[in-house]
């Protein structure tokens, strides 16, 4: 059984990470603005299946995996901090764009489509496979129980926060957006912040421990 402290611990990390703007945010308020709030739903809904398929590799053993060959960690961590580290410089360079002024031109696509776009955005974003591999098994209590078991709870507090704050911004997209076009400044103050969050958290995963080290 996990203890009050590890789900506050878990949902504190994965609030601050879903505050981050990443592929998962990208893509639903993109799907939000240009084809109505429920082609968001659904893209939200392949996503919190990718959510599913991280938590089960978890409790087979992934972070396992990592602690004996740190070296499939290391590349793991690395390859995802030079994607956050791309994505940072994607909003950080001139000319830049903001998660909440998508391109306007995005074509419409099926429901089948969306699911599938929002399942792959979630399974090849390197935060979520660092999520589960890396974070979450130091939350783990000796004592608790089987470490899978723990695994289960742990990543379950993490999907209800990760799918109701990304549902919420995902509503509310359409009219941030029309907020901030009007103001360019705060659009570009956002950016800046957003941008920056992405370029720490690059760093911080480049230089974390493998879970064996941790």
């Amino acid at each position: 059984m996990i203890t009050l402290t590890a789900v506050g611990g878990v949902a504190l990390v994965e609030l601050g990470m879903v505050l981050i703007p990443g592929p998962n945010m990208v893509h639903l308020v993109s799907r939000a603005i240009t084809q109505g709030r429920r082609a968001g739903l659904v893209s939200l809904s392949g996503t919190a299946v990718g959510f599913l398929f991280y938590l089960l590799a978890a409790a087979a053993g992934l972070s396992a995996l990592f602690a004996a060959v740190p070296v499939a960690f290391t590349v793991v961590k690395l390859a995802g901090a030079a994607y956050l580290a791309y994505l940072a410089w994607g909003m950080l360079k001139p000319g830049g764009r903001s998660p909440f002024a998508p391109d306007q031109d995005l074509p419409p696509v099926s429901d089948a489509r969306l699911f599938s776009m929002g399942l792959l955005t979630n399974l090849l974003n390197p935060k979520i496979a660092l999520m589960y591999a890396a974070l979450l098994p130091q939350f783990l209590d000796p004592q608790g129980g089987p470490a899978w078991a723990q695994l289960l709870q742990l990543g379950g507090v993490q999907i209800v926060v990760a799918v109701t704050v990304n549902a919420l911004i995902m509503l509310g997209a359409a009219r941030v957006s029309g907020f901030l076009a009007t103001r360019p400044r705060v659009m570009a103050a956002q950016r800046f912040a957003a941008g920056s969050l992405l370029g720490v958290f690059a760093l911080r995963t480049a230089l974390s421990r493998t879970p064996a080290s941790a």
